[in-house]
């Protein structure tokens, strides 16, 4: 029997050497029994691979004409390609103290509905997330959260209506779990944490009830959508994405507590 080109390819070779260091660790250090102390990387838009991977959306799907890009900027470019783009709201001082390399979410929301949908009532979004993890040998790759408190993430916001998505092994594969991304500093680098408690279960953009607790065990993707509707352009630039039990990480942000986000009854939902 010929081994297959998956089990031989090195890549799904050192995914499962990783998984199994990750597991070993967990064991020696008695993690499960004490609690995470160190936070548990989850992805990191640094290089062409992990940017280039990452699934772009709009509603451009369904005929709509909003245009979403997703790009690596590294540190010759920070400065000058994006400080100086017609469609950023940063002055060039904000590229100050960039990381060396992020991705960049930018583009541009329209309302504008397809004349040759009349099926289609309603437009205006975009977003991304992270692609679908890659098997190995201990099955489909997974995050197991479970041991964090926070989801942590590196941005730098134009201050627009953002939220967060998160993708679980679910029964209904369409549900996310979501979050406002409040930014403090619009314009400048920060980090934003969120509990991961605090997410509520959606479905096509509306509030699941009753609502059900996070599979916080198997964690698929993670990604940031646009979906306030608000014509013109928008730009969000991102490093990293996190878990995370150190609250000290960020500064509390301040923010009403009523979200953009509503049931089925119309009724906006509370954090």
């Amino acid at each position: 029997m010929k081994a297959s080109q998956l089990l031989l390819s090195k890549g799904f070779l050192g995914r499962s050497m990783e998984e199994l260091k990750r597991r070993t660790q967990i064991a020696v250090s008695f993690e499960a029994i004490k609690g995470a102390s160190a936070p548990r990387p989850l992805y990191d838009f640094n290089t062409p691979e992990t940017v280039r991977d990452c699934i772009r959306m709009s509603d451009r799907s369904i005929g709509g004409f909003s245009e979403s890009n997703f790009d690596l900027i590294t540190s010759d470019k920070s400065a000058n390609d994006v400080s100086h783009s017609p469609s950023t709201k940063f002055s060039s001082s904000s590229a100050s103290g960039a990381p060396s390399s992020y991705a960049r979410f930018h583009g541009t929301i329209s309302t504008r509905l397809p004349t040759s949908r009349p099926d289609v009532q309603r437009t205006g979004f975009a977003g991304f997330r992270t692609p679908d993890q890659r098997p190995t040998m201990f099955g489909r790759a997974v995050w197991d959260i479970d041991p964090y408190a926070y989801l942590a993430l590196r941005i730098r916001s134009d201050g627009r209506a953002y939220l967060i998505n998160v993708q679980t092994e679910s029964v209904e594969p369409s549900d996310l779990h979501q979050h406002r991304l409040f930014a403090k500093r619009p314009g400048e680098w920060e980090t934003v944490m969120v509990k991961w408690n605090d997410m509520v279960r959606t479905n096509h953009g509306f509030v699941v009830e009753p609502q059900t607790e996070m599979l916080r065990q198997r964690v698929l993707t993670v990604g940031i959508g646009l979906t306030d509707r608000t014509e013109g352009p928008f730009e969000l630039c991102i490093e990293r994405v996190w878990a995370t039990n150190d609250p000290s990480e960020a500064e509390p942000t301040e923010h009403s507590d009523l979200g953009e986000l509503r049931n089925r009854k119309g009724e906006r939902i509370r954090w």
